[in-house]
């Protein structure tokens, strides 16, 4: 399972023209999900992106946790992270679970982060999404839950 893990001022989601999932100040999750993951992928991403400090404390040093500023979470699937790009001009999305093993696992990251207490939205799993992101810092991070990265 991999993320695009952004740390933002606010983001929110858009599909035909509604806008399904909003966030204030927190984190955006772009989450993209292989044939291969379990539930321990879940809870390994779900544990580290809650509680990655990477929001400033008083003296402007990452220190602080999505937990710690009671901050929102954005979770929107994403496919194309697991998109390969090593041979030709067009990405292989080989890699990429098919929704009847996505689906499941997408879902319970929602859930699982829901059980942290925080405000958890959404996008709509194999939508046309319009995603809106004011990164803060702006400040990335791609995390994978085999390490391959």
């Amino acid at each position: 399972m991999r993320a695009v893990v952004q740390r933002v001022s606010n983001s929110s989601v858009t599909v035909d023209q509604n806008v399904v999932g909003k966030i204030d100040k927190g984190i955006m999750v772009l989450l993209g999900v292989n044939d291969e993951d379990k539930s321990k992928d879940v809870e390994y991403l779900v544990d580290k992106i809650v509680n990655l400090r990477i929001f400033e404390d008083e003296n402007e040093k990452m220190n602080l946790s999505l937990l710690d500023i009671k901050g929102d979470l954005l979770v929107v699937s994403q496919f194309t992270l697991y998109g390969d790009c090593r041979k030709g001009r067009r990405p292989n999305f080989t890699d990429a679970a098919k929704p009847d093993i996505a689906i499941p696992l997408y879902e319970e990251f929602i859930d699982k982060a829901k059980k942290y207490g925080i405000k958890v939205e959404t996008g709509k799993f194999g939508a046309h999404m319009n995603v809106d992101i004011m990164n803060d810092g702006p400040v990335t991070l791609l995390i994978d839950s085999k390490k391959n990265f």
